[in-house]
């Protein structure tokens, strides 16, 4: 007789309450191996596949697409080969199960999975977003005839929110040629193969769609939303702001892209001018506590950076930023940027900043007066770095520049602390000289 274990939703990552099922790979009756994802699920930093730590027959699922399921709630139930009968009460109402497909990859002992912690006793629970449904019922489990395993096909796409996409427009992805290296499928081929079926004569005039509705906040979006609004109720912020000649800064990039090894980006440059600047000003690199009553003095930098991603914007941290060169930083900056837009990075790569630097120029904008990401207390804005005329050494010239500005927790620090930084932040931007006195 075989004994019932219930898997329930590990924590996915530091501060996630939750997860929505954005789809499940398994179904009722079916039989699952020992770490074989069940169910994908988007947590508000990312989607990613939960494995169950159980081989055996499922004998249950909880929650539809659409669901929000709490950490410490019930996934799936399985039915896992046992040397014993009565293990469990449950197993007796169960049906005899083949014990020989399940029993070469059954666990009777939960495993902790690589990356995930391990879920309190009696937390959790599970609400819907829309409605209320009741969990799938245990459906009578039949023997499972040995079939031939077909080929596999294999579908050369990374990103989850590509295959979600073309689900949702039904797409077959294996008809898809990708146009990413190797041959892999990225979402633009997506788009433009759904676009090619609801393509029109251009001679027929088609009116613009209006859309009209509520989009219910979800997963990242709603995530952002909570986090801002938090930010912008909880923190008195202030910005100031200054143009800085970035002609040299761009010089010296070019130089040292002229090198042979890695190069060297414009981000990486303003990461290391930030890095030497928050030594300069330590009080910056804080945050406030939870009750306003002290304010936390970070010892380590760790380097927050905006980056959009095919979920919208992120801010993927460089752990220990303060420790890195111009060039590991830059290394580490593109690792990071590149699973970003993959949607490959994962939650604790999204968690533990305490600077924010946020180059806004990339969307060809000149300033912005950003909101703080709770709970760091500042931020560097860079805005794009453009043709204008400049006087340079008392004659009108025509020079590289840029907008800086920084936006600052107001409890951490006065304006004369803000202002001195963002000075000697511009100074370095002009002179990057300068860096070298503070090595």
């Amino acid at each position: 007789m075989p004994v019932v274990r219930e898997f329930r939703l590990p924590d996915l990552g530091e501060g996630l309450t939750g997860a929505e099922v954005v789809r499940w790979m398994v179904e009722v009756g079916e039989v699952v191996a020992v770490d074989q994802p069940v169910v994908e699920v988007e947590t508000a930093k990312a989607v990613v596949e939960v494995p169950c730590p159980y081989g055996g027959v499922v004998t249950a699922r909880y929650g539809e697409v659409g669901e929000e399921i709490a950490v410490g709630a019930p996934l799936v139930t399985v039915a896992v080969a046992s040397a014993s009968a009565a293990v469990l009460p449950e197993a007796a109402a169960l049906p005899e199960v083949s014990a020989a497909p399940v029993a070469e990859r059954a666990a009777e002992v939960e495993r902790p999975l690589v990356g995930y912690g391990v879920a309190e006793p009696g937390r959790g629970g599970r609400r819907r977003r829309v409605g209320a449904t009741a969990p799938v019922a245990v459906a009578p489990v039949t023997p499972v005839a040995p079939v031939a395993p077909a080929a596999p096909v294999v579908v050369p796409v990374i990103s989850p929110l590509v295959r979600r996409l073309a689900r949702e427009q039904g797409v077959d992805l294996a008809a898809l040629t990708g146009s990413g290296p190797d041959g892999l499928i990225l979402r633009a081929d997506v788009e433009r193969a759904v676009a090619a079926r609801v393509a029109v004569p251009a001679a027929v005039p088609v009116a613009p769609a209006v859309v009209e509705g509520v989009v219910p906040l979800r997963g990242l979006r709603k995530a952002v939303a909570e986090k801002l609004s938090r930010s912008h109720r909880e923190i008195p912020a202030a910005t100031c702001w200054v143009d800085a000649d970035a002609t040299e800064l761009m010089a010296l990039r070019r130089q040292l892209n002229e090198t042979p090894g890695p190069k060297v980006s414009v981000l990486a440059l303003l990461a290391r001018i930030c890095t030497v600047a928050l030594a300069r000003f330590p009080e910056l690199n804080s945050s406030v506590t939870e009750d306003g009553s002290g304010i936390i003095r970070h010892s380590a930098v760790h380097l927050g950076f905006a980056a959009q991603g095919e979920r919208g914007l992120v801010v993927p941290v460089v752990r220990d930023a303060h420790s890195r060169t111009t060039e590991q930083l830059g290394e580490e900056l593109g690792r990071l940027t590149e699973a970003a837009r993959g949607g490959s990075i994962s939650p604790a790569e999204l968690t533990g900043g305490t600077f924010t630097l946020n180059n806004y120029g990339v969307f060809g904008v000149d300033g912005s007066t950003p909101i703080l990401n709770h709970p760091e207390a500042a931020m560097l804005g860079v805005g794009r770095i453009v043709a204008k005329p400049w006087v340079y050494q008392g004659e009108l010239a025509v020079r590289e520049v840029t907008q800086l500005s920084f936006t600052f927790d107001h409890r951490v620090c006065d304006g004369g602390t803000a202002g001195g930084f963002l000075r000697f932040v511009a100074d370095c931007v002009e002179h990057p000289g300068v860096l070298l006195r503070q090595l």
